[in-house]
């Protein structure tokens, strides 16, 4: 075999490496891509859940403590702006205020023992801690594809075809609020 076939064929294996490298780096950034959107779908499933057991569970509440609007408004308005988000950011922003209002919510059930003892406020009280929990799992595991993908369009390779199909990092990330970060004072 003469020696211009050889280097031919070298440079045909080496242009078929480089070629599924590409393919596969950019079918790896493709599927993060849509494990983000749909990671992000099943957060909003579980945020829809808890949107609609929240108005049950503020009619049940309202009957023992009528004299908390506030509260009640403040989980209509956070609920409202839920429902109105449009942006991945917003809606996590909103989540966040929903949180919030939903734990004042709670906390004023402390201070209705007849309350407390309502077997449909129980039942509620029940589905919305199961629903948090579905949260809490959803949000993190949106976390984790959205730190796998962000790894990825970093590194070499995979940053020079990110950047020439236009995939960008992911910026919304579920972070703990800043008053969750302080410890509670227990006082006996």
């Amino acid at each position: 075999m003469k020696t211009g076939m050889k280097v031919l064929i070298g440079i045909g294996i080496l242009v078929l490496l480089i070629a599924g490298v590409f393919i596969s780096t950019y079918n790896k950034l493709v599927n993060f891509d849509e494990s983000i959107k749909a990671s992000w779908a099943q957060v909003e499933n579980v945020l829809q859940r808890r949107s609609d057991l929240i108005p049950n569970l503020v009619n049940t509440v309202k009957g023992y403590a009528k004299h908390e609007k506030e509260i009640f408004e403040n989980v209509a308005n956070a609920r409202a702006a839920l429902l109105g988000a449009k942006t991945i950011d917003d809606k996590a922003k909103a989540a966040g205020a929903m949180d919030t209002a939903i734990g004042r919510l709670l906390a004023i059930a402390e201070n209705y023992p007849q309350l407390k003892a309502n077997e449909n406020f129980m039942a509620l009280q029940d589905e919305l801690a199961g629903t948090e929990n579905r949260i809490a799992v959803e949000r993190m595991r949106y976390n984790e594809v959205v730190q796998a993908y962000n790894i990825t369009v970093r590194r070499f390779p995979a940053n020079m075809i990110a950047g020439m199909y236009g995939f960008k990092q992911k910026e919304v990330y579920f972070k703990a609020e800043e008053k969750a970060k302080t410890v509670p004072e227990v006082k006996f």
